[in-house]
C-alpha cells in the first residue's frame, strides 16, 4: 500500500514549507523486461519442440514408407520363386 502523507511547516517569520513524503509497506515494481524475456524464451522453446517433433514424425514416414517397399519386394521374389516353380514342374512332368 502506498501513503502519500503532506507536511506543512510555519517558521517565525511566517513563511510556510511544504513537505511531500510518500511511504510504501516495501511492495516494488516489478520490470517489465523479465517478462519479456520469459515470453521469448517460451516461444523459442515453443518453436525447437514442433521442430524436434516434426523431424521425429518424417523419421517414422520414412521407416514406415520402408517397411513397406521391403514387404513389396519380398511379395516380388515370392512370385518369382512360385513362376520358376511351375515352369520346373512344366519341364519334369509336361501338361497335356
Amino acid at each position: 500500500m502506498t501513503e502519500e502523507r503532506i507536511t506543512e511547516h510555519t517558521d517565525e517569520d511566517g513563511h510556510t514549507h511544504t513537505t511531500h513524503t510518500i511511504v510504501t509497506d516495501g511492495e516494488r515494481k516489478r520490470g517489465g523486461g523479465t517478462t519479456i524475456l520469459l515470453v521469448i524464451l517460451a516461444v523459442v522453446a515453443i518453436i525447437v519442440a514442433v521442430y524436434f517433433f516434426g523431424n521425429m514424425s518424417e523419421a517414422e514416414v520414412a521407416k514406415d514408407n520402408a517397411i513397406g517397399d521391403a514387404a513389396s519386394e519380398v511379395g516380388d521374389a515370392a512370385n518369382q520363386a512360385g513362376e520358376a516353380i511351375e515352369g520346373a514342374a512344366d519341364r519334369v512332368a509336361p501338361s497335356e
